[in-house]
Formats: structure tokens, sequence, C-alpha cells
């Protein structure tokens, strides 16, 4: 039974993620958070780091993890299984459509609609996680702000986008200087 669940779950997010990983995010939270009580939140919150940390895609590394938490080997390869097969699908029957009629404008202008929609995907779970990681899953007050997680987020957004810095250079050396400055405190 939770064979099927994890296949079923991870379907689900590889069938509706359209965008990519971070278009996931919400879908995936929904699927193990909230309708499947697999992970917490702050649980969540530690797979995405690591889905996000390990090369792949994050879809593809979440599912694996959950899997693997929940049902072992065969649980990560189900889950896994489950969250690639629509892309599979999808990805072979678009290519031949896109083949086929990649001249029409309303094909063109189906893409350009659903460019939005992503974009609000994106910016939900990215407000989701960023208030996680500062509020750490408390009421949203001054008195909860995690400081050190709000300087490593506003150093690593400064440093990534105006800076141009190399983006493993900049998660090591936050993340360092936030276990450096943790221990320090506590």
């Amino acid at each position: 039974m939770i064979y099927w669940q994890l296949f079923l779950s991870f379907l689900q997010v590889g069938m509706f993620s359209v965008g990519g990983g971070y278009a996931a995010m919400p879908l995936i939270q929904s699927q193990v958070v909230e309708q499947h009580p697999w992970l917490t939140m702050q649980e969540f919150t530690d797979l995405i780091t690591i889905a996000e940390m390990t090369p792949g895609p994050i879809a593809v590394n979440a599912a694996t993890f959950v899997g693997l938490r929940i049902a072992s080997f065969p649980g990560a390869v189900i889950a896994t299984l489950g969250c690639i097969t629509p892309a599979l699908v999808f990805v072979s029957l678009l290519a031949y459509i896109y083949r086929m009629y990649k001249d029409i404008s309303l094909l063109q202008n189906v893409l350009a609609c659903l460019r939005p929609v992503v974009v609000a995907l994106i910016l939900g779970a990215g407000l989701s996680i960023l208030l996680l990681v500062l509020f750490n899953g408390a009421p949203a007050a001054p008195a909860n702000v995690d400081w050190i997680g709000a300087a490593s987020f506003a150093v690593a957004f400064v440093l990534l986008r105006r800076f141009k810095w190399n983006p493993i250079l900049t998660m090591c050396l936050c993340g360092a200087a936030g276990l450096v400055l943790h221990l320090a405190i506590c």
C-alpha cells in the first residue's frame, strides 16, 4: 500500500510540476507534508535544501529522498519512477507535436500564457521557504526572526545577483558562516 501511495503522490508531482523543480516545491509540500504526513515542515525544508545541493532535478531528488525515508530502497525506486514517468511520456509526445506544429501561432500563445503561472509557482514556493527560514516556523513577528538566516539570505542574494558569484561557493561560504555563528551563539 505504501508503495502505491508513493508512486501516485510523485506521479502527481511529475504530472503537474510545469516549469521544473522550483515549481514542483509546492506540489511536493502538499503531498509529503499536508496530504500524507510523511515529513514535518522543517524536514521538508531540509529536504529541499538537500535536493537543491545534490546533482539532478529537485523533484527527482525529493522523490528519491522521501521514498528512501518512507519505504527504504524499493520506496526510493518507486517514488522516483512515479516522478519521472509523466515527463517521459509528456516530453516524447510534446517533442513530436512541437516538431510538427512549431510554426503555428496558437502553440506559441499557449506557451506564452504558461510563463506567468510558472513564475507565480516559483515565487510562492520561495516565499514559503523564506518565511520558514526567517521565522523558524513561528508566527511572523520581529521577536521570532532568525537573524543568522536573514543575514545569510541577504549576503547570498547580494553575492549572487550583484557580484555574480559562483552559487556553489556562495552556498559553501554561507553554510560555513552559519555553522560558525550558530556554534558561537549556542
